[in-house]
């Protein structure tokens, strides 16, 4: 139970360090998108390689060289995706969700809070972390494609239209 034999630590030592020297040359080599967490692909990419790597390093019947082709072949599906993400925004609309207006102007958005299933609570924990003080002093609070809350302070967006919105979804505005 606490120990095999030497055998089978040498193993993980041995393929562990080759297992993550190849991983570092791949990430290197197919650049930083690949662990970057912009939208969901890329997390799962994220995940994915990081399970391989443990599985490479702990199960005796996946070999060395069956790892390295499963972290190519997510590294090269990643790119793939990004690839044609770039070049045809059908693609990109079927990959990626659209960023959702939580809060705008200093109001809720209920509709969209509702379908996002976040709270007011999660809101204000962004608003607070930004260093906006009161939900009246942020001009719009966006829920962006990799989960993350994006802040815009009103002092920032001054009196004008907010460009940064631009192609932001908000529910309510399409509602009317």
């Amino acid at each position: 139970m606490f120990f095999d034999s030497w055998t089978s630590l040498l193993r993980v030592v041995v393929v562990g360090t080759l297992a993550y020297v190849a991983l570092v040359v791949l990430l290197r080599i197919s650049g930083k998108r690949t662990l970057a967490k912009l939208n969901a692909f890329d997390l799962i990419v994220t995940v994915a390689l990081g399970s391989t790597l443990a599985t490479v390093l702990l199960n005796r019947s996946v070999s060395l060289a069956e790892g390295i082709v499963a972290f190519v072949l997510l590294a090269g599906l990643q790119y793939l995706v990004a690839f044609l993400s770039v070049r045809w925004s059908g693609f990109d609309a079927l990959v990626k969700s659209e960023p959702t207006l939580l809060l705008h102007r200093g109001r809720f958005l209920d509709v969209a809070l509702r379908d996002q299933r976040v709270t007011r609570e999660e809101v204000a924990s962004a608003l607070r972390a930004s260093g906006v003080a009161n939900v009246e002093d942020a001009a719009a609070v966006v829920l962006e494609t990799d989960g993350s809350l994006s802040v815009v302070p009103r002092a920032a967006a001054g009196d004008g239209a907010l460009s940064v919105l631009d192609g932001v979804r908000n529910p309510e505005a399409s509602s009317r």
